[in-house]
């Protein structure tokens, strides 16, 4: 397994090292599941990643992944409000949807028409022991159901169907991105070469904490969102667990509430944890939350000012994820065509 993570490891490092010298020779797809509104920790962990990439020059593509709420919840209540403020949050952030497309799961269904010849190409005991459809079955508390035991298939679809061949990922993800290359390698073996290989880009951003120390995750409800107000994310800073040593100092494992609370003013201002710390000393637990707050909103102000004006433009949100449904549909057809061709199902 260690020797697989170095493999995977070493042509991240090479695929990295390449992308501003080549980046018309990739092609990224990334996105997120709407099963809540974006909050900081997306912001630092992927989106900027996106941003940066998109404005490389590489062919990139922001999914929203509609359809994967239901691989582990009963509801899809307040979905197209989610999806909405999504793609707002996409668009202040930098994402150029002339550039990137943004586009939804249930609106290409020939993206999912994929599912059908790649789920014969995978065994119910790959499926089984994939380690991440494992781990999200046990954080949901939910029973195993044929979607979410498909999740990584369906994944291999997205990535796929527009012929991706980088993935942004954690190590924790790699299990997935070896089952959508297995999945092209057989395709392509019993049909035809049709479908690229694709590599995970190892990403080297930290986790981001929420407020209680723990990763910062909507159903923790321990996270900044983007779109909060300056009143809101002061007043969630303001409740966010300390401990009751008054000096102010970085120790992620004795003090996690302190921390996370040191690393969300880090990001925020280009400062060091410790350098954060050491200035506030024994000023204590209130004075660094308000700093934290000031940094907070002094960052997101500029997104936010972006923000408001598309909240005040729905039809421009919606015509700019019914553009990226359009575009994504085209190269999904097209893709279904090879792949139609591939096997010998034209009729």
């Amino acid at each position: 397994m260690s020797d697989t993570f170095e493999a995977s490891r070493k042509r991240s490092d090479d695929i990295r090292a390449d992308l501003p010298i080549n980046p018309q020779n990739y092609t990224m797809l990334t996105g997120d599941r709407p099963t809540g509104r974006l909050h900081l920790g997306h912001y630092f962990g992927s989106i900027l990643n996106r941003v940066a990439l998109q404005n490389l020059g590489v062919t990139t593509y922001v999914l929203i992944a509609d359809y994967q709420v239901i691989t582990d919840r009963d509801t899809t209540a307040n979905i197209q409000d989610n999806v909405y403020n999504m793609v707002m949050d996409y668009l202040a952030a930098g994402i150029d949807p002339a550039r990137t497309p943004i586009f939804a799961h249930s609106a290409v269904p020939e993206a999912n028409q994929l599912m059908l010849p790649f789920l014969s190409l995978v065994s119910e005991a790959e499926l089984q022991r994939n380690p991440t459809v494992k781990a999200e079955q046990e954080a949901s508390g939910h029973a195993l159901t044929g979607l979410l035991l498909t999740y990584p298939v369906h994944q291999a679809c997205d990535i796929l169907f527009c012929k991706g061949n980088i993935v942004p990922v954690g190590k924790d993800q790699l299990p997935h991105i070896e089952l959508t290359r297995l999945i092209a390698r057989r395709f392509n073996e019993r049909y035809g070469a049709v479908f690229p290989e694709p590599e995970g880009v190892l990403s080297d951003a930290i986790e981001i904490p929420g407020l209680d120390g723990r990763k910062m995750s909507k159903s923790y409800g321990n996270s900044i969102m983007l779109g909060a107000t300056p009143e809101e994310t002061a007043k969630l800073i303001k409740k966010s667990q300390t401990d009751s040593e008054r000096t102010i100092t970085f120790d992620r494992e004795n003090r996690p509430g302190v921390s996370a609370l040191l690393t969300t003013a880090a990001l925020c201002t280009g400062r060091t944890e410790e350098d954060i710390a050491a200035e506030i000393g024994e000023a204590g637990a209130g004075a660094l939350k308000r700093y934290v707050t000031e940094s907070v909103n002094d960052y997101l102000e500029p997104h936010r000012a972006r923000r408001a004006q598309y909240e005040r433009d729905l039809d421009y949100v919606r015509d700019v994820l019914n553009e990226g449904n359009r575009r994504m549909s085209q190269i999904a057809r097209e893709t279904l065509a090879e792949v139609r061709e591939a096997m010998g199902m034209v009729y």
